[in-house]
């Protein structure tokens, strides 16, 4: 899924919270020459780990957000596994991943290319922002500027900082070239920044990566998990490779 689609062609969009439009990877297309998946590849892992956590928690909400939304897979999987009553809305300032997740909308299913910092919703009763922060340049306004859209928020962080990371040379920097991170975060500093943006952590857990794409990344992860039973904390501030996932109010 993610190439059924010829190359979008970039529309240049002027949003408020967005400076330099024509220089943003999303809505230039430079993001989409560079992930032309979009990442759907970990959608259904992401909405299996999104589902697990709202049963655990016991939250069943109706109206489901997602920001920065991408192709639009994670809600698309996310609706296979909530009742069919439930209604999810995705929005993205990246045109060519909105053009994807048309392709995916139904009766219950709706996407817009959009800053949902902009536009009038009703509110939702759970917003999801994952891993968005990271690539938002003031991503302290938007933390607060969503606050108030939902009565749940879940965030999840890529934890690009660690010991590995910070000895292994360029780290940061394909981050930012590939991915377009402009933030890099660890867990004290992702529960910080929601915390100053007047969020009440509600619940959090790291989760592991969810796709091993190279054999070096998946003969390394028996022993990163095993390392992870002993010591999640020292594992993930040691070897990286997990992202937090974060329930706020």
């Amino acid at each position: 899924m993610g190439n059924e689609m010829s190359s979008p062609a970039p529309q240049i969009q002027k949003f408020k919270t967005v400076r330099d439009p024509a220089a943003d990877a999303h809505i230039n297309g430079d993001y989409y020459k560079k992930n032309p998946t979009w990442h759907v590849e970990y959608s259904p892992w992401k909405a299996q780990t999104i589902h697990d956590f709202l049963n655990r928690r016991g939250l069943k909400p109706k109206t489901i957000a997602d920001v920065g939304c991408g192709a639009g897979e994670v809600l698309a999987q996310l609706q296979k596994r909530m009742p069919a009553d439930c209604r999810f809305s995705g929005f993205d300032v990246a045109a060519p991943a909105i053009a994807m997740a048309k392709t995916r909308e139904n009766e219950n299913l709706k996407f817009q290319l959009a800053d949902l910092c902009e536009i009038e919703t009703p509110r939702f009763d759970l917003l999801m922002a994952l891993e968005v922060i990271d690539h938002v340049e003031d991503y302290i306004g938007f933390a607060r500027a969503v606050k108030n859209r939902a009565e749940w928020k879940y965030f999840s962080f890529s934890l690009d900082i660690s010991v590995q990371s910070a000895i292994r040379g360029g780290a940061f920097t394909q981050r930012r070239k590939v991915h377009s991170h402009l933030h890099h975060f660890n867990q004290q500093t992702a529960l910080g920044t929601l915390e100053y943006a007047g969020y009440e952590i509600v619940d959090w857990f790291y989760a592991p990566p969810g796709v091993s794409g190279s054999m070096k990344a998946k003969l390394a992860r028996p022993i990163r998990n095993a390392l992870f039973a002993l010591s999640p904390d020292l594992t993930v501030r040691t070897l990286g490779g997990y992202s937090l996932q974060v329930l706020a109010r």
